[in-house]
C-alpha cells in the first residue's frame, strides 16, 4: 500500500512535464498550452538562443508565476537533481537544440555536439525516471529532398541536406533503438514544418539572437527598419514562382500538437513509437509569404534577389491527415493570422 507521501509524490509527478528549450520560440508557446491542459511545465533552458524574459510573457498568459531553470541538457546530473527537486515527472517534451539550417552547414560540429549530445542526455534521464511519455521535436528536414513535395510519415528519410536535419534523423533513430532495447517509455516524434507567428496576446513570440535565420522574423525586422533589405535566396527553383516552397504553420498550432501527443500516449492502444507531420497541409513560396505579409499588415519594405542557399530544398509540405485522424489535431490559424501576429509581436520589442 502506498504511503500518503508516496501518493502525493505520484500525484505531482503525473502532471509535471519537463520542457527542454522551454524559453524558446516554440517552447514558450508549448508551456502555455501545457498549463491550459492541466499539466505543469518544468521549464528548462540554458538561454543560448532565447531570453529569460520569455518566461515573464508565459506567466502573463497563464496567470501563474512560471519558473525558469537555467540548465544545459547535457549536464545530466543537474537535470536529475531538478527532477528530484520538483517531485518527479511523468513526461518530457524535448525541444532544446540549435535549429538554423545555414549555420549547421557552416558549423556542423556545433550541431552534433549540442543536438545529439543533449538528446542522449535527456533519453538517459527518461530511462532513469521511467518516464511514461516522451515527445521529440523533430523536423521535416528528416525527409531530405523528397521526390514528391507533399510528404507523409511513410515517406522515406532521404539524405539530410544539412547537419541540422541529420541530427533530427539521429534523434529519431535513438528513440527507435531504445524501444528495441526494451525501454518502456512511449515516444512520439513531431515533425514540424515551418513555425511562424506569435501568441495572439503579443506577450511571447520569436526573438532571434543576432541575425535571423528564418524568413518571417527577417521580414519583421526589415519592415521595422532593423534590416535594410530582405534577400530572397534563389529564383530558379522548379516551383510556381522560382522561390522555395514550405509549409508555414502557426506556432500556437504546433504547441497544441504537443498536448495532443502527450494525451495520445496515455491510451493503452498507442504504439511505443509513433511519428506525425505537423503542418498545414499546403505549401507557400517565399515570394507568396512576402506578398501576404505586405498585404495583411499594409506595409512595404525592400526585397532583393540572391542566389540559392546551401542546405535548402526546392519544395516540401506536409500531408497532415495522420495527425488529424489519430491525434484529433487540426490547425486553427490561417497564414494571414500568423503574419499579423508576428508583426504585432515585433512591434512590442
Amino acid at each position: 500500500m502506498l504511503t500518503d507521501f508516496a501518493k502525493a509524490y505520484l500525484r505531482i509527478s503525473m502532471s509535471n512535464i519537463l520542457l527542454t528549450g522551454g524559453a524558446g520560440f516554440i517552447g514558450s508557446h508549448i508551456a502555455v498550452e501545457l498549463r491550459k491542459a492541466g499539466y505543469v511545465p518544468i521549464i528548462l533552458d540554458n538561454l543560448s538562443n532565447s531570453l529569460d524574459s520569455a518566461v515573464d510573457g508565459i506567466s502573463k498568459i497563464t496567470g501563474r508565476k512560471e519558473v525558469l531553470h537555467n540548465i544545459d541538457c547535457r549536464r545530466e546530473n543537474e537535470v536529475v537533481d531538478l527532477i528530484e527537486k520538483v517531485g518527479g515527472i511523468s513526461g518530457i517534451v524535448h525541444l532544446a537544440a540549435f535549429k538554423a539550417v545555414g549555420e549547421s552547414v557552416q558549423n556542423p560540429s556545433k550541431y552534433y555536439d549540442n543536438n545529439i549530445g543533449s538528446m542522449g542526455s535527456i533519453l538517459r534521464v527518461a530511462e532513469k525516471f521511467c518516464v511514461e511519455q516522451f515527445v521529440f521535436s523533430s523536423s521535416c528536414t528528416v525527409y531530405g529532398s523528397p521526390q514528391e513535395a507533399e510528404v507523409t510519415e511513410s515517406t522515406p528519410m532521404g539524405n539530410a541536406y544539412s547537419p541540422y536535419g541529420y541530427t533530427k534523423q539521429v534523434g529519431e533513430r535513438m528513440m527507435i533503438d531504445l524501444v528495441k532495447a526494451g525501454v518502456k517509455t512511449k515516444f512520439v516524434s513531431l515533425r514540424y514544418f515551418n513555425p511562424i507567428g506569435a501568441h495572439p496576446s503579443a506577450w511571447i513570440g520569436e526573438f532571434p539572437i543576432g541575425k535571423p535565420n528564418n524568413l518571417v522574423p527577417y521580414i519583421c525586422q526589415t519592415s521595422i527598419g532593423l534590416r535594410d533589405e530582405l534577400t530572397v535566396y534563389g529564383n530558379d527553383y522548379n516551383t510556381r514562382d522560382g522561390s522555395c516552397i514550405r509549409d508555414y504553420i502557426h506556432v500556437c498550432d504546433i504547441a497544441t500538437a504537443h498536448v495532443k501527443a502527450l494525451d495520445y500516449m496515455l491510451k493503452p492502444t498507442a504504439p511505443q513509437h509513433d511519428v506525425f507531420n505537423i503542418g498545414t497541409g499546403k505549401g507557400n513560396s517565399v515570394k507568396e509569404i512576402i506578398d501576404t505579409f505586405k498585404e495583411v499588415n499594409e506595409i512595404e519594405f525592400k526585397v532583393i534577389q540572391g542566389s540559392r542557399r546551401p542546405g535548402d530544398v526546392a519544395a516540401i509540405y506536409a500531408n497532415n491527415q495522420k495527425a488529424q485522424s489519430i491525434l484529433g489535431w487540426h490547425p486553427e490559424y490561417t497564414l494571414a493570422d500568423a503574419l499579423k501576429h508576428a508583426w504585432n509581436w515585433q512591434k512590442t520589442l
